[in-house]
């Protein structure tokens, strides 16, 4: 089974529990939900880790549930969740795979015999819809079989292709191109990979194989001497390369994965830069070939610095294991973990923005102790810092990630607010307002003086549910007037604000920040995908206030 896989078989297990006793459950439903995101995330395919007998290492997965993933992977099943689901309808974790459609109300639907047409048409768009494999996920099963053939001295270069070059949230089929003298021999090797399920097809310079999940996975070898053509002309994308060909045909060259052609005679490139010098344009980077202005951009030597990982200084939304008593989910990691985490990864400084505290739960006066707490902790942290000036880590901020409720208005007390240095807002419930409604909401609570951040924008969960309706243009005039900022979150099934809404907010003069909303330490390491979609909105490190120096970021973000 692949990741996505046991990752929606955990997530059946839990809307079982829900079904059966919710009240009673509610802590294996917790458990079981955890477990399923931390298999949809986790960078290599959970039987790898198994077979290593690293289960319980992935972040989420406890003693109970490696157990009964440990019988799945031995036997093909799990007695226990075979159980938990026994008496419900298939048909019913079916229809929860439509956004909007919980546990309850699919079982309602199937016992009155009463599925909505709308609900149905969803369904079957969704099934008819082909799969795309989260970008992080595609990366590193590209990296693997990489790594793999990078052994063979015969395989001088090697690159993925495509839209997984080109860093896009979503991948389809995975493609790789190898420069080699010997294609026969990296074919060989190739079609030889020990994960595959079977070989598609081998020719005399490509091949396809299968791998597990139905992945497909293509691979090219040319010359060396071709290299750059054929990396140039399959990373695409497909509109990049056509108005590149137009721009070549006005300058009378002809553009193929060869090489270009003038006055009857062809060249070769060995590598893109010369590709593109060619043309007479500066090196357009992967992520930028998206038909957006870049060929324009790049015959103007106007493109962008873009914006790299080493550029980053500190990570803006991260959730510890502080029990701050919210109705989300908890971090896994203590304060001190993450610190040292964010230290081995160089960073300056490092914002704890755990979940408001549950407001049905607790009482305005309880939510101010609770965060009293909180500021205490975050204090005593600081004071250490200062006091071992050999860590790397210069100071951490004491955040938090607020929820928006359905008015605009903070689900947090004033007295509560003035214990954090800033706020970040986000939108986790009512997704179904009007635009303008939306918009209101949004611009209400963006409005407080403690709030600075507006938190993966969009809501979107990418291949589960799209992004709220907001006017765009207002929320960008209102944060470049009043000094707030819209976060890229780097969580893989987020990637939110997306791309082509980070250009925008450049263009409009706003703001931004990175942060991978990690639930745990290792979260961390997600940074590199939202540095990607800066990357693909034409950010510069300028663009994002959190490649600013420790000072240059107080002084921005405005701390009182």
């Amino acid at each position: 089974m692949t990741n996505l896989q046991i990752a929606e078989l955990l997530r059946d297990v839990a809307a079982a529990y829900q079904l059966r006793d919710e009240e009673r459950n509610k802590f294996k439903i917790i458990a079981y939900e955890r477990a399923a995101d931390a298999v949809e995330h986790a960078s290599s395919e959970l039987k790898d880790l198994w077979d290593e007998g690293k289960l319980e290492e992935v972040p989420g997965i406890g003693p109970s549930i490696a157990k009964h993933l440990d019988e799945l992977f031995k036997t093909g099943k799990s007695k226990h969740f075979g159980e938990i689901m026994r008496g419900f309808s298939p048909k019913i974790f079916e229809l929860m795979k439509v956004p909007g459609v919980g546990p309850k109300t699919a079982l309602k639907m199937i016992k009155e015999g009463n599925v909505p047409k709308e609900v149905t048409l969803e369904l079957q768009k969704m099934k008819e819809k082909p799969r795309r494999h989260l970008l992080p996920y595609a990366s590193v099963i590209a990296s693997e079989i990489i790594n793999y053939l990078k052994k063979d001295a015969s395989v001088k270069r090697i690159d993925p292709l495509g839209s997984l070059r080109r860093q896009v949230s979503t991948v389809g089929d995975i493609d790789i191109s190898v420069a080699s003298g010997s294609p026969s021999r990296v074919l060989d090797l190739f079609v030889k990979y020990p994960k595959k399920q079977k070989v598609i097809e081998k020719g005399e310079h490509t091949a396809s194989i299968l791998l597990p999940g139905d992945i497909q996975v293509d691979l090219m070898v040319v010359g060396p001497a071709s290299y750059g053509s054929l990396l140039q002309h399959f990373t695409g994308s497909k509109h990049h390369n056509i108005a590149l060909r137009e721009y070549a045909l006005k300058k009378g060259m002809s553009l193929s994965e060869y090489g270009i052609k003038k006055d009857g005679k062809s060249v070769k490139f060995d590598n893109e830069k010369d590709f593109y010098k060619y043309l007479g344009l500066d090196f357009i980077e992967p992520e930028l070939r998206e038909d957006a202005g870049e060929i324009e951009a790049a015959k103007e030597y106007k493109l962008p610095q873009l914006v790299n990982y080493q550029n980053v200084k500190g990570d803006l939304q991260i959730h510890s294991s502080f029990d701050i008593e919210t109705s989300h989910d908890l971090g896994e990691s203590s304060m001190e973990e993450v610190i040292k985490k964010g230290g081995e990864l160089g960073y300056e400084y490092l914002a704890f923005t755990e979940h408001n505290p549950s407001k049905s739960k607790h009482t305005d006066r309880e939510i101010v102790e609770i965060l009293k707490r909180k500021r205490e902790k975050v204090d005593q942290l600081n004071y250490s810092r200062v006091m071992n000036s050999g860590l790397r880590v210069q100071k951490v901020f004491n955040s938090l990630e607020i929820d928006i409720l359905p008015d605009g208005s903070l689900p947090v007390p004033e007295e509560g607010l003035e214990t954090l240095d800033f706020a970040l807002i986000s939108i986790h419930s009512s997704f179904n307002l009007s635009k303008a409604d939306m918009t209101r909401r949004v611009i209400t609570s963006l409005a407080h003086p403690k709030v600075k951040i507006f938190a993966h924008p969009t809501a979107r969960k990418i291949n589960e549910r799209e992004g709220v309706e907001l006017n765009w243009p207002e929320i960008f005039e209102f944060c470049r007037e009043n000094n707030k900022f819209l976060e890229i979150n780097a969580d893989p099934m987020r990637l939110d604000l997306p791309d082509t809404l980070v250009r925008e907010a450049i263009k409009a003069g706003v703001k931004l920040t990175l942060g991978t909303d990690a639930h745990h330490k290792d979260g961390l390491n997600n940074m590199i995908w939202g540095v990607s979609v800066a990357r693909r909105g034409w950010a510069e490190a300028k663009d994002i206030i959190n490649t600013y120096s420790l000072k240059q970021f107080e002084e921005i973000i405005d701390i009182k």
